[in-house]
């Protein structure tokens, strides 16, 4: 075992052994495949042997083999108001992260007990209100939320489930627990990454990947269609179903036509359907066409014009009273996203005991609501310590990281929390885990988080893997794609 020089000169910190991790360095946080001895853990130590068995010019060709192969199957995401241009392939790094089967049975078991209460609460909101008057979530903090959607007072919802796709995050922290950082229940984005990715390593490592005993993913396609098959009007046996897209020009465009013919079922834009008698019909070659289950990637705002924003071009007018009326069901509903409002999260361990009598599986990060004097007075002196995030923000906007941040940013994050501070939320700067990447030149630490995606029909299914996101810029704590973020394989061990 070898030593290296820490970032100040002084710290040092163990490295393991060959060639190709001359340049990976153990901090304090949790790495996925060393023990902080630089021994690899029981569940990599296989993985660990074909790495050092592997050379450089192998890895590049490997990863260049990945990359044309993303290339030909057109898997890109789009960032918008980039001067170099908006569609981009998707990075992707080729080392798996690995799982143990006991580690993923604990998180299917607090992904399902998360999204029913969660469930449960929609329900409880848009209709007797009872965690409101017995004083567990504050009232005005919901009715607040810009995602509350007052026409769904009082509708009915199939099977009262509101939330049939989630994709929760979760980060690893120093001791090895799985935390949830945030939630995602409007129109959750990545889990066709998530498949692509486990495609491409087949076909790039076949041997590497048949010497390992790895769940499968590849269901998923199928897995959403049965969730959506649950949500279908009674009156319906025979549904039809679309995938509602906003069109080529959304960043996860690629996903919308991935997910439709995945589950063999049109892709369709607003002006593709039209709203008859509070019955949503398709335009086809052969005339109109009912249809009953539409999993819409279109925001609350822009789904109705006759409702919501009267400028959208994105939806379909009158879509909103044929949903009122029962003849069509979203996937997923209108109003959902207060609950993944960042300010909402935080109550989310109450929601739990509240509706379920259990204690969370999973636990929260902790989280300061800045609309509580004594947590915003405690926030605006230790910006420089703190995470801030917008509560309506996604994809990393609108997010202050204060240790590397500049007194300017602080400045300016400053006068936004003391204008309005319902709208932010603080945490504290997390010491993500870090998995092995390949940067091109050797095997370096990245700092990776957790998107499982959770579907909810007859029953909660969970795919086991998620999507991994790679912070791939060096030192860099933002996985998210459109700030310089990746993905990799990830591995569930089937027991």
């Amino acid at each position: 075992m070898t030593f290296a020089a820490g970032a100040g000169g002084t710290t040092e910190t163990l490295k393991p052994f060959g060639a190709m991790f001359s340049d990976y360095h153990l901090g304090h946080h949790y790495d996925e495949m060393f023990e902080p001895s630089g021994q690899p853990r029981l569940h990599c130590r296989a993985l660990y042997q074909d790495l050092l068995g592997l050379s450089l010019p192998e890895l590049r060709e490997r990863q260049g083999e990945a990359d044309r192969a993303f290339l030909t199957q057109g898997v890109t995401f789009t960032v918008y108001g980039d001067t170099q241009g908006t569609e981009r392939i998707f990075p992707y790094d080729l080392l798996p992260r690995i799982i143990t089967g006991p580690e993923w049975r604990t998180l299917e078991r607090g992904l399902a007990q998360r999204l029913t209460a969660i469930n449960l609460f929609l329900k409880d909101v848009y209709h007797e209100g009872r965690i409101f008057s017995e004083g567990v979530v504050p009232r005005e903090l919901v009715y607040s939320c810009r995602h509350y959607r007052r026409e769904m007072r009082g509708v009915h919802v199939n099977r009262d489930i509101y939330v049939s796709i989630a994709g929760t995050d979760l980060v690893r922290l120093q001791d090895g627990r799985f935390v949830v950082l945030e939630d995602n229940l409007r129109v959750p984005s990545g889990v066709s990454y998530m498949v692509a990715n486990r495609a491409v390593m087949k076909r790039v490592f076949p041997a590497l990947f048949e010497r390992y005993n790895v769940a499968p993913v590849a269901e998923y396609g199928q897995a959403l269609l049965s969730t959506l098959r649950t949500l279908a009007p009674a009156s319906r046996p025979d549904p039809t179903f679309v995938v509602l897209t906003p069109g080529v020009g959304n960043s996860a465009y690629f996903e919308h036509a991935f997910l439709a013919r995945e589950m063999g079922v049109p892709l369709v834009e607003g002006p593709d359907l039209l709203v008859h008698d509070n019955i949503v019909y398709m335009r086809t070659t052969a005339g109109l066409r009912r249809v009953d289950v539409i999993y819409r990637r279109i925001d609350d705002d822009f789904l109705d014009p006759l409702a919501f924003r009267p400028d959208s071009q994105l939806g379909v007018p009158g879509l909103l009273n044929a949903y009122r009326a029962g003849n069509v069901a979203l996937a997923n509903a209108i109003g959902t996203g207060i609950a993944d409002d960042k300010a909402l999260y935080a109550y989310i361990p109450d929601i739990i005991r509240f509706y379920l009598s259990e204690e969370p599986i999973i636990d929260n990060v902790q989280t300061y609501l800045l609309d509580r004097p004594s947590d915003r007075a405690y926030v605006l002196e230790h910006l420089d310590e703190l995470v801030v995030k917008a509560v309506g923000e996604s994809g990393g906007y609108g997010m202050l990281i204060g240790p590397h941040s500049t007194s300017d940013e602080r400045e300016q994050f400053r006068r936004k929390i003391v204008a309005d501070p319902r709208n932010f939320i603080a945490q504290p700067t997390l010491s993500l885990s870090q998995a092995p990447c390949f940067m091109g030149t050797g095997i370096e630490g990245r700092h990776v988080d957790l998107r499982p995606y959770v579907l909810y029909g007859e029953k909660v299914t969970i795919v086991p893997g998620g999507l991994t996101r790679v912070a791939l810029r060096k030192g860099s704590l933002v996985v998210n794609s459109s700030q310089g973020g990746g993905s990799k394989d990830t591995w569930v061990l089937e027991d």
